[in-house]
């Protein structure tokens, strides 16, 4: 569990950017190249091969962890997604063969060639970011006083649900309202899967109604996100009890809501802006909308080329930095580091959407003039901080710190269950994604002294205690 990693072991994750960088000669096989890299990286990391999985659990009982969960969701969509929007680019559309004499952007094909080398050179080194750190210790110095995990954690989801609620009534609180928000739904949903199994009917009825409560409102909330991960994240906790069960349900699924989500969230915004304040009326739209589209019409299709992979965006920044527009620096940590002090004690702090907004502004992602929001993403941040090194030590850092702090929390915790699958999973979400670094570095800041409170709470209250 404590074994070392060999480091010669860890360029063998960098050997895919490296051939991507020998064929770039050729856009289409140097894309190939960088794209199949990644799924290389993730044979090689998850199977164990470059350094041994975590012994303390089996596999299936520690999916939270940051080697799995956060790397398959956080790497796959960054590095993964592209492809059919590079598909895009040759001509294809709904994956049908490119139409005769179709003129292929030159420009655009090298540009998504490149930003494709960016991601699996990030997804290399977010990777070894965490095998660096990757060390779980083998006795813990807390441990839980609590008589059963699944009534613990139902009523961990009571209660901070409508604790969530009272940090609405102060504006400048509301990041709270979405930590133990998240916090509710992880608890609820880790308390579900405790409860089915062990046939605990009470507990499943109220845990169901809770789950129940939440998926509503990922219904309405407009985004596509939120119903991924409430589906995505029953069946990981639900996985080691019904293994097979969760290949054949939850797999399919969760392929099922890719396909048919880009229409329902279509509908429903179009609805809302027509009958604002009505969301029924629009969920029940966005649901006929559902059953009576064509699998394959474009809405789908404009999801997987555009909404779902961020790479369009990307290239425009590599076409426009470092020139006309020079390396930012340090000037994205210097701006996140002002974000860090709460508006409740600076009222005149600046917003940080438009410190955000001015660097796409530059780039020409989006207009001054557009209402649309298209923060960059964290590798995109890390490459406009300083292009290939600062893609390699933003990943880098990324990967270090999110292991560090799920092992911060085992320890804190008592282990795996409260640790990484409740306090780092319901706090900690955003390593999920990985936005701009004014955000992020806020989320993870703040979320990090809301898990420290509650570690002395929990040691006041006699439920944590030190071994």
């Amino acid at each position: 569990m404590n074994e070392g990693i060999r480091f010669d072991r860890l360029f063998i994750l960098f050997i895919p950017w490296g051939l991507s960088l020998l064929f770039s000669a050729s856009a289409v096989l140097s894309y190939f190249t960088a794209w199949a890299g990644s799924f290389f990286i993730f044979y090689l990391t998850l199977t164990g091969k470059i350094k041994a999985i975590p012994d303390d659990l089996k596999p299936s009982e520690q999916l939270m962890r940051p080697l799995f969960l956060v790397h398959i969701i956080f790497a796959g969509y960054m590095a993964c997604t592209s492809v059919f929007y590079f598909l895009e680019v040759l001509g294809y559309e709904n994956f049908r063969t490119p139409p005769p004499y179709f003129l292929i952007d030159l420009n655009q094909l090298e540009a998504v060639a490149a930003c494709q080398r960016f991601y699996v050179l990030g997804h290399a080194s977010f990777i070894t970011g965490v095998l660096l750190v990757m060390q779980y210790p083998k006795k813990q110095v807390h441990s839980v006083q609590i008589k059963s995990v699944p009534n613990f954690t139902m009523l961990f989801a009571l209660i901070t649900l409508p604790v969530s609620t009272l940090f609405l009534l102060v504006p400048d609180l509301r990041q709270f309202y979405f930590q133990f928000n998240s916090l509710s739904f992880i608890a609820g949903t880790l308390a579900l899967a405790f409860a089915i199994p062990l046939k605990k009917i009470s507990n499943t009825i109220i845990c169901g109604v809770l789950y129940a409560f939440n998926f509503a409102q990922t219904l309405v909330s407009g985004f596509k996100e939120p119903i991924i991960i409430s589906v995505l994240v029953l069946g990981i906790f639900l996985f080691p009890f019904y293994k097979k069960t969760i290949f054949i349900i939850f797999i399919p699924i969760i392929f099922l809501l890719f396909v048919i989500l880009p229409t329902y969230n279509n509908a429903f915004r179009e609805q809302a802006l027509s009958s604002p304040g009505n969301s029924e009326e629009a969920k029940a739209a966005a649901l006929n909308a559902v059953l009576n589209s064509d699998i394959e019409d474009n809405t789908t299709w404009g999801f997987l080329t555009g909404r779902l992979s961020e790479v369009q965006m990307f290239t425009q920044y590599v076409k426009t930095t470092p020139f006309p527009i020079d390396y930012y620096g340090f000037t994205l940590i210097e701006q996140s580091l002002t974000v860090l002090v709460p508006r409740i004690f600076w009222p005149d702090k600046p917003i940080t959407e438009r410190m955000v907004m001015e660097r796409v502004y530059n780039a020409g992602v989006v207009d001054r003039v557009s209402t649309v929001s298209a923060k960059p993403p964290l590798i995109t941040d890390g490459y406009l901080s300083g292009g290939i090194l600062g893609v390699f030590l933003t990943l880098l850092i990324y990967g270090m710190v999110a292991q560090w702090i799920s092992i911060y929390a085992e320890k804190l915790f008592g282990g795996y269950i409260l640790g990484t699958a409740l306090m780092f999973s319901g706090l900690f979400q955003i390593f999920w994604r990985g936005l701009s670094f004014e955000f992020i570095i806020n989320s993870v800041f703040w979320s990090f002294f809301t898990m420290v409170v509650i570690y002395f709470i929990f040691k006041i209250l006699g439920i944590i205690k030190k071994v």
